[in-house]
């Protein structure tokens, strides 16, 4: 192709099996970037090379769905759960027969190509498996499946089978398949948070909850595994393990966007709050489609389940205005301003708020009004500095309520959880050294930099120094932002490090670079300017250069469990 040409693009194919963004229903996905070329046009196109395909290889109840953006498409195809790999293969060559047909190059034969997908058709066939799924779904149970195993109901009651080898439905227990209360908890900042938070009130109220994040996966205080399982296969994981009694279910972004949800059916979800993170990815450009993103955990609630909104995020309320009206009375608003006009609405209403008065955090429903506790009694607010964390727990009140917790059950995990390695690892920790206050916390973007920033400029301090570096899938603009954040803390030395396993295609020094040069510009000397070679040796050297009376802030993305032990151990 010329530069005169149209260019049309994959950015990516992946298969859906859960709720997406699109729609409700399994299959594949395929991101395209078009230029030269009107979207809507090559929409059309794409949808007519779809459709052939489908009528040949016989799907023929099998349709497709789009989604539009500045400069491409989303373009997904539904298909049985079975043939998931060769919808993926549907829509490729769907593809590229309409890059060929627009751009007046010859189509090949489609006869080569209907032959091929056939025979994966039915090579990946599973019968045993999709009757499964249809019996689950008569007898209202649980059903989850991978590419590894398929299992029946949650918890105690499990069932679990190769998924090449799924059981006669005779085989199957179907009374003993129980399915758990389960929550969904999204947002920009204060997932991981929230999830843990939510779990502390779960044992206090007697109940082994299980919790996935982006740190691991726990049932209780035991650790399944270490790693990012915000997603759906974090969620299986955890739904099949016998000890689980309640899940609360972390689900970022990424998980939505290339899976889909982790389930179909929750009992509650939580979004904390929506900032421009990650934009630029699976054709989310904007704040306002990232938000529309985080709605998607709304798909999983029942007639009866409750979705715990922000009312403080303007960005949450306006989509709530346009989206949300026929679940209007099962939402749950919270603030940090009783004042707050949504809060004051929904109040009129007889609707569930959470709010913050007069150093008090309170539960509304209809008429009826109960003081949880104090911010001050709740210590990962820092008597009330971390206000971040006051909507933290705020959000998660509602969510619990909507879990059927009692107040004193809440009260006790609220005053119970705090913000140090064991509760909430690399979320606000604080330790002392020497007589300097350390505060280590995973402040990944500019919302959550501003909240800690706003958090540590109450605290007195005779010196600061920032610890920084960034994952390499970010932006040098959102670099840059994250660095003009950091920097409105008033630093007094800057430790600038790569964090090694995320450099994300980065070259080793790029990212440290680039905050350097943001923070010249904002007037920062190069003798306030060091450098080391990885997050833990960074830490090294900000505590020999700590004294008494000194603040100091590190973004531990990595090597945290190190920096943990030579804080402790010190």
């Amino acid at each position: 192709m010329n530069s005169s040409q149209p260019q049309l693009l994959v950015d990516d194919l992946r298969r859906l099996t859960g709720p997406s963004l699109l729609w409700d229903k399994p299959g594949s996905i395929i991101d395209v970037l078009i230029t030269g070329l009107p979207v809507a046009q090559v929409v059309v196109a794409w949808q007519q090379q779809v459709q052939y395909l489908l009528d040949a290889v016989g799907w023929h109840t099998d349709t497709s769905c789009t989604r539009l953006f500045a400069g491409g498409a989303s373009l997904a195809i539904s298909s049985p759960i079975d043939a998931l790999y060769a919808s993926c293969d549907i829509n490729e060559i769907a593809w590229q027969r309409c890059c060929l047909q627009l751009t007046g190059e010859p189509l090949p034969a489609v006869d080569i190509a209907v032959q091929a997908l056939t025979q994966t058709i039915a090579a990946e066939r599973n019968p045993e498996l999709i009757a499964l799924q249809k019996a689950a779904a008569e007898h209202a149970a649980a059903f989850l499946w991978d590419d590894d195993e398929v299992s029946i109901g949650h918890g105690k009651g499990v069932q679990i089978w190769p998924t090449h080898a799924a059981p006669a439905l005779g085989c199957v227990d179907w009374h003993a398949a129980q399915t758990l209360p389960c929550a969904l908890i999204t947002g920009t900042n204060g997932k991981s948070t929230s999830v843990r938070l939510a779990s502390k009130i779960a044992a206090a109220a007697g109940i082994t909850a299980g919790v996935t994040s982006t740190d691991f996966i726990r049932v209780g205080d035991d650790i399944i595994d270490t790693g990012d399982f915000s997603g759906p296969g974090g969620a299986r994981m955890l739904l099949r393990d016998q000890r689980t009694e309640l899940a609360l279910l972390e689900v970022a972004r990424g998980g939505i966007l290339r899976r889909g949800l982790p389930l179909a059916n929750a009992a509650a979800a939580l979004i904390t709050n929506v900032a421009e993170d990650h934009l630029g990815e699976y054709g989310i450009n904007t704040l306002a489609e990232l938000t529309a993103v985080k709605f998607v955990v709304a798909k999983a609630l029942g007639p009866e389940g409750v979705l715990v909104l922000n009312a403080d995020d303007d960005a949450i309320v306006t989509h709530s205005h346009t989206h949300c009206k026929n679940i209007a009375n099962t939402i749950c608003w919270f603030s940090l301003d009783c004042r707050n006009e949504v809060v004051q609405n929904h109040m009129r209403g007889g609707g569930r708020v959470a709010f913050q008065r007069d150093g008090q955090l309170i539960y509304y429903r209809g008429g009826a009004e109960e003081a949880i506790i104090a911010v001050q009694q709740v210590p990962m607010t820092l008597d009330g500095a971390a206000t971040h964390n006051i909507a933290n727990a705020l959000g998660v009140i509602g969510l619990c309520k909507a879990l059927q917790f009692d107040t004193v059950a809440i009260a006790q995990g609220l005053s119970a959880f705090q913000s140090n390695a064991n509760d909430n690892p690399g979320r606000g920790n604080q330790f002392a050294y020497k007589g300097a206050k350390v505060f280590i916390d995973f402040a990944h973007n500019v919302h959550s930099m501003n909240a800690i920033v706003n958090t540590l400029r109450t605290m007195p301090a005779k010196r600061r120094l920032v610890l920084l570096g960034q994952a390499g899938d970010r932006c040098d603009e959102d670099i840059r932002a994250l660095a003009a954040a950091a920097c409105q803390l008033g630093v007094d030395q800057w430790l600038l490090v790569d964090i090694a396993t995320y450099l994300r295609g980065r070259k080793p020094g790029e990212i440290p670079g680039i905050i350097a040069a943001r923070l010249r510009e904002l007037g920062v000397a190069d003798n306030q300017i060091a450098y080391a070679d990885s997050v833990f040796a960074g830490t090294k050297k900000a505590l020999a250069w700590a004294r008494e009376g000194d603040s100091l802030l590190l973004m531990a993305l990595d090597d945290r469990d190190k920096i943990f032990t030579l804080l402790t151990e010190s």
